[in-house]
């Protein structure tokens, strides 16, 4: 199907429409990534607030180092959108950094954008299933905020999961274990196999079907119910799921294969396929969630040193009465990306790319 032609298919349900979810098979900080990171966030005008949740890969002991690398990437890479990035670290259940924690996870309920990635999917799903983090973090998504799920966590959201550490690290029989089933309100029943192409392995092992090799995971195949699709997302490709056109289209270099019962498709990177092909897709209702009374939101943006010298030394010229050298300090600091207000408790600022923010004293 040419993705510049490819009808809309409208999805039976609610008025309002949940945002994107965009599946990563791989390379969410690699060139072709950038191309899912910005179909995420185009549909908010800038500065789009992004979380990255760091549960995924909250076992292991670079953990934010693991999540500061993609709040980085987004950073530097996509700065049309402006990006306010925050990592919330809820790493564990039972801890300082709980996914409980409505305080800790509050920022959630503000994000445009909510970002998971590499990790473990079993890890994932043990720290997640049922918790105050994914509770929110569906509530924003049916409210408009887009999804992006890399690795690890495009496995975890799936209904069936495959355990990839278990079965390719530990050497336990191949199975399938229950997943956090982000589809199944959409009427969907999906197993999502990201890194579908991986050849790590080279010649002498298959590690595709993201390290199940071929074979294995055929055997794995007559595990799942009959009515569970299939959903392969080779590594640095993107399965972005459109609710509003009821489309799914696929981004970067290689393909998507969906398997069911009734045969398989495959579908290349600049193609898009109707979400009616995965099932009976429906946009399931609202979910409420507020947060607790005093749990913090995004934070304010720190002013830079080198503004607040700026302000000081116009605020100085404005004393001595010298307005041209303080017009000229007012679009320094403009150029810089931040505005100032003259009052009589002295001078105010706030980010040019929010001017709905509140004005901050000096």
């Amino acid at each position: 199907m040419d993705l510049c032609r490819a009808p809309s298919h409208p999805i039976p349900g609610e008025a309002s429409r949940p945002g994107k979810i965009v599946l990563f098979g791989s390379g969410e900080i690699a060139s072709a990534g950038r191309r899912g990171h910005a179909a995420a966030m185009a549909d908010f005008e800038p500065p789009v607030k992004v979380a990255v949740l760091e549960t995924p890969a909250g076992f292991e002991l670079n953990s934010a180092r693991v999540a500061g690398r993609v709040a980085e990437f987004i950073r530097e890479r996509l700065m049309e959108f402006r990006p306010r990035v925050l990592v919330i670290p809820a790493r564990k259940r039972g801890t300082s950094l709980s996914p409980d924690d409505p305080y800790l996870v509050a920022p959630l309920l503000e994000a445009d954008y909510i970002f998971m990635g590499p990790g473990s999917p079993t890890y994932a799903i043990r720290q997640l299933s049922g918790s105050v983090a994914w509770r929110y973090l569906l509530a924003r998504h049916r409210q408009g905020a887009s999804l992006g799920l890399a690795s690890a966590a495009a496995i975890a959201v799936s209904a069936w999961a495959i355990p990839v550490y278990e079965i390719y690290k530990a050497g336990h029989d191949p199975h399938w274990v229950r997943g956090l089933d982000l589809f199944g309100d959409f009427g969907l029943q999906l197993a999502i196999v990201s890194h579908w192409n991986n050849q790590e392995g080279g010649a002498e092992v298959d590690t595709s079907r993201c390290f199940m090799g071929r074979e294995r995971f055929e055997a794995m195949r007559r595990f799942l119910p009959p009515e569970v699709v299939i959903l392969g997302i080779d590594e640095h490709t993107m399965a972005v799921f459109d609710f509003q056109k009821g489309v799914v289209e696929v981004l970067g270099l290689g393909r998507v294969t969906i398997i069911r019962a009734d045969g398989t498709r495959e579908v290349e990177a600049g193609e898009a396929f109707p979400m009616a092909w995965l099932g009976d897709i429906r946009i399931p209702p609202p979910i409420e969630a507020q947060p607790p009374p005093g749990a913090p939101g995004f934070p304010r943006p720190i002013l830079p040193p080198e503004v607040v010298a700026l302000i000081r030394e116009r605020e100085a010229a404005r004393q001595r009465r010298d307005w041209a050298t303080a017009d000229a300090l007012r679009k320094r600091i403009q150029a810089l990306g931040y505005e100032v207000q003259d009052t009589r408790e002295g001078p105010r600022w706030r980010p040019l790319e929010d001017p709905t923010a509140p004005w901050q004293p000096l």
